[in-house]
């Protein structure tokens, strides 16, 4: 293998399990994958690899963002309570919660290219199902089902990551969030135009077709080198980075490619190993915590301008005129979304690419477990800020640069679990990572929209203390990855 930096052999080692390693006849030259990609570069296929895989994020933002539009409108149709309509987005990440480790033990074991193909028909399946769900029941069911696909969208970035040469990981990766931002974006604006004209099942219908289409270039995208070499698919391995190396303009190492065949394959215990396990502990805590803060913003906007326009009063917010019709009085609690709605959610949602140059200048200079550090430290800082008592403007100034945080500590999360892992464990050390951020998000509601009615200040201060924890947990963490090969 090639030989990683000093700082790898640290306190967890990253050396590989089970390895049986095969010597070359001596005086023939060999290299392996990782001295490959470094040798052949960036160009035309990691363009094609940016766009195909980063749009992804675009399917997925749309599918996680579905619930947040249509949620009104089951309300009024199926007369729903509070409790019902949460019960939507809560089912939705435990059924991503639960696929995620399902599909990440699949990767490791039956390839990315596979998974991340069958991800994709299982979720747009499933959610062209859910635009006909005849009861709530059945929409919960299907929702939940949606959200095990999309789960598996994530193997899109470790085939990203695989591929990346070292020192460009740093700056592409971050720039994926665009895909994200793209989707978040669609599927409001599709919202404020269908839902008002044709009806929520069509929106549905709509939103599904993004991911119909990706399936239809996933062709032009090949299975990970790095885990055919890692099966003993050497072959493959080659084939795949010569037809990259001809695609980009360059030339190939010279010799014949090795690599040590590793016998044991995405097993959980593996992420239990003495030398993965204070990693994997507090990667687990940082995903938990991250999204718990994330989702938390999402869900308390609503509360938090409300709260701020009678700044710490117990009157009612004024209600708009429009507002006061028999529809929003009605037994199931109607209130639809109008324009001001909607705009208020595209400026919030912009919020999470603000501070995308500075973040991935962050993750490149000052190394990813210092970036996080300070993202998460910043994220805990906004939360407590939004307890000053100021204007309109203000408060949504305090959500706009949360959004964009979160959305940053998101980002470098992602690359350094993506890193820190070798390639027998990384789609495994991803999916259950997957899993605790559902934990996170499933959480949320009930301190976002139950505890900040009771004690405002008791909410935040839990959602500030989460995120000093996943701070230090950042910063102490056994390894930098930063300019670090792929193990």
């Amino acid at each position: 293998m090639a030989t990683a930096p000093k700082e790898a052999e640290n306190a967890i080692g990253l050396e590989e399990i089970h390895m049986e390693r095969q010597e070359p006849p001596k005086g023939q030259k060999t290299f392996t994958v990782e001295e490959a990609v470094e040798t052949i570069g960036f160009g035309r296929f990691h363009i094609a690899l940016f766009l195909i895989m980063g749009s992804t994020g675009v399917a997925e933002a749309m599918e996680i963002m579905l619930i947040a539009v249509v949620s009104p409108l089951i309300r009024c149709e199926w007369q729903l309570q509070d409790w019902q309509v949460a019960l939507v987005t809560t089912m939705v990440f435990f059924g991503y919660m639960v696929f995620s480790i399902a599909l990440g033990l699949l990767a490791d074991r039956y390839g990315r290219w596979k998974i991340l193909l069958l991800s994709f028909l299982w979720a747009a399946y499933f959610s062209l199902l859910t635009s006909f769900a005849p009861s709530y029941i059945w929409f919960v069911f299907l929702r939940a089902l949606v959200g095990g696909g999309v789960s598996g969208h994530a193997q899109g970035l470790i085939i990203k990551t695989e591929f990346l040469p070292t020192k460009y990981r740093g700056y592409m990766l971050p720039l994926s969030q665009v895909f994200w931002l793209a989707g978040s974006l669609l599927i409001i604006g599709l919202a404020s135009v269908v839902n008002t004209t044709i009806g929520w099942r069509w929106l549905i219908r709509i939103a599904s077709i993004p991911g119909i289409l990706l399936v239809l270039v996933f062709k032009f995208i090949p299975e990970s080198a790095r885990y055919n070499v890692s099966t003993g698919n050497v072959a493959a391995a080659l084939a795949t980075l010569q037809w990259i190396a001809k695609m980009n303009g360059a030339v190939m190492p010279q010799g014949e490619l090795r690599e040590p065949t590793k016998e044991s394959r995405g097993k959980f215990k593996d992420l239990m190993h003495p030398k993965y396990l204070r990693t994997t502990l507090q990667i687990w805590i940082i995903w938990l915590g991250i999204a718990f803060a994330y989702y938390g913003v999402i869900l308390a906007s609503a509360e938090l301008l409300e709260r701020d326009l009678v700044c710490g009063s117990a009157a009612p917010p004024m209600q708009d005129a429009r507002d006061d019709s028999e529809e929003s009085h009605s037994p199931c609690h109607c209130h639809l979304f109008g324009p001001a709605a909607y705009q208020a959610m595209i400026i919030s949602t912009v919020g999470e690419i603000a501070l995308n140059p500075l973040n991935i200048l962050g993750i490149n200079f000052l190394g990813r477990r210092l970036s996080l550090c300070i993202t998460m430290g910043c994220t805990a800082l906004f939360f407590l800020l939004l307890n000053i008592c100021t204007s309109s403007a203000g408060t949504t100034g305090f959500l706009f640069m949360l959004r964009a945080l979160v959305s940053a500590n998101f980002n470098t999360i992602y690359i350094y679990t993506a890193e820190v892992y070798p390639t027998t464990m990384r789609a495994l050390g991803m999916g259950t990572s997957g899993s605790l951020c559902r934990v996170g998000a499933m959480v949320a509601p009930f301190i976002s929209q139950v505890l900040m009615s009771a004690s405002f200040i008791g909410a935040l201060c839990l959602f500030s203390s989460v995120c000093i924890v996943c701070a230090i947990s950042a910063v102490t963490l056994p390894i930098e990855t930063k300019g670090r090969a792929l193990q």
